[in-house]
């Protein structure tokens, strides 16, 4: 499956190359070079750390990550080709380079989660400690002075001087998400005893909704403090779901949602962002010319690719305002159409479908909570990207997992599947076979006889 998904990877870098510039260039066999040799190490260490581990969630992830080195690539031709024309002196630095070097880390990354934790159930015992972590790598860049932290109207980065930025939260997920999953476990009992009924639902008692009204204060703070709406609903979206896996209570959705439904109404009515964002996705054309452009332009592009794209190569990425990171599934659609989108989307589908298969056949609690947990926050990731570019959804300034350009969201998401591989391999891993009971010699059944001595009557005697 790997072999499979390079030979994808492989012919898609040379269509872009063919279109783009009618010629192959040797910073095609850089990148190709570099993308087999990158996996076929994760392979190998894969089946050495994590033998059992289900065999497609690796390539389904080298396959994403692939697509989205040819689609950068792509991006970076178009706006050299764009600067030439424009007669700009300086031409911008290619990202797919930089990509690679994020893929590096991210993969060093991945095996080093595979070596530390040979065994998941012992995240559970730190389970308050990562939610600690978790909670400050969160609140952080919103504490800090906008220099520091804001990036296109999110204060979501920390910035090292000027030359190396990197986003906290993307690592908080995976933080609280193990805090979570050690917390339901040990409290489960807590959140299925029923309170009053209201409307003929069964509300728990007030003193067993804190947890929810922190996750749902925890939400309504970034988005506030950091102006995220991606993030809060992704955390918030997380929280309700692994709390409804371990309940298996549906009134913890319904409950949920209503928080939801309650902060996004407060926060319409409170921030300014926020109303932007709804009135651009109500008729992004109301004002095309200014916050409705990015997302008018995307909308073109799309219509543009049709059913079956463009092709690799000759579609118009470069006119969206960040193709590369958080429109690259609108650049996707474009060159490839409507069926290439719905083919990525099946990959997603078939590596969180796996995840949670890991969830399904995992033994311990703790491992079904978060393999859960993981495997859903990637498909409600997906589904807020592609939503808000297709205008189904406000956008939320979310990317692609292991599709859009970044370096964070890639080294965090790998990390992820890497505790993903762990619960897989754990799920799968053949019971040990317990040794034959050891037959014991039958003891000798005790007799009585006779004993007979001078001067004395006849007495029992066991022997």
């Amino acid at each position: 499956m790997l072999a499979f998904a390079a030979l994808i990877v492989t012919i898609a870098l040379i269509l872009v190359e063919a279109n783009g510039e009618l010629t192959l260039s040797r910073q095609l066999l850089y990148l190709g070079a570099a993308y087999l040799g990158l996996f076929a190490v994760a392979h190998v260490v894969v089946r050495y750390l994590a033998p059992y581990a289900d065999p497609l969630i690796l390539p389904m992830v080298a396959l994403l990550n692939g697509l989205g080195l040819v689609l950068i690539h792509r991006i970076d031709l178009a706006q050299v080709q764009r600067a030439i024309q424009l007669g700009k002196e300086s031409l911008p630095p290619p990202d797919a380079p930089r990509q690679i070097a994020w893929t590096t880390i991210a993969l060093v990354l991945f095996v080093a989660v595979l070596i530390l934790v040979r065994d998941h159930r012992l995240l559970s015992r730190y389970g308050y400690t990562c939610g600690f972590v978790g909670l400050v790598a969160l609140a952080l860049p919103g504490l800090l002075p906008s220099a520091l932290s804001e990036v296109n109207g999110a204060k979501i980065w920390l910035r090292v001087g000027g030359l190396f930025s990197i986003q906290p939260g993307e690592f908080a997920k995976t933080l609280l998400m193990i805090f979570f999953a050690a917390f339901l476990v040990n409290k489960r009992q807590l959140f299925t005893t029923a309170g009053k009924r209201l409307f003929g639902i069964e509300l728990p008692r007030p003193r067993d909704l804190a947890p929810l009204l922190i996750a749902w204060g925890m939400s309504v703070g970034v988005l506030v403090l950091e102006k995220d709406l991606g993030t809060s609903l992704l955390f918030f979206g997380i929280v309700l779901v692994m709390l409804y896996v371990a309940t298996e209570r549906a009134y913890w959705l319904v409950v949920g949602l209503m928080f939801f439904v309650g902060g996004c109404l407060l926060a319409y009515q409170l921030f300014g962002h926020v109303q932007v964002r709804v009135r651009t996705w109500l008729d992004p054309f109301a004002d095309f010319t200014g916050s409705g452009f990015q997302i008018g332009q995307a909308l073109f592009g799309m219509g543009t690719g049709g059913v079956g794209g463009t092709g690799l190569g000759t579609g118009r990425p470069e006119l969206v305002p960040f193709a590369s990171t958080d429109f690259i599934v609108a650049s996707a659609a474009e060159e490839l159409g409507l069926v290439g989108l719905a083919a990525i989307l099946m990959v997603y589908l078939v590596l969180v479908t796996r995840g949670l298969r890991a969830a399904l056949a995992v033994r311990d609690a703790f491992g079904k909570l978060l393999a859960a947990g993981l495997a859903f926050a990637l498909a409600l990731q997906v589904f807020v990207v592609v939503g808000g570019v297709t205008k189904l959804i406000p956008l939320t300034g979310l990317t692609a997992p292991f599709l859009s350009y970044g370096g964070s969201s890639l080294v965090a998401n790998y990390a992820l599947v890497a505790l993903l591989l762990r619960i897989s391999d754990a799920a799968r891993r053949p019971a040990a076979p317990q040794a034959p009971p050891v037959r014991q010699a039958p003891i000798a059944e005790a007799h009585t006889v006779l004993v007979e001595r001078p001067g004395e009557k006849p007495a029992e005697r066991a022997e």
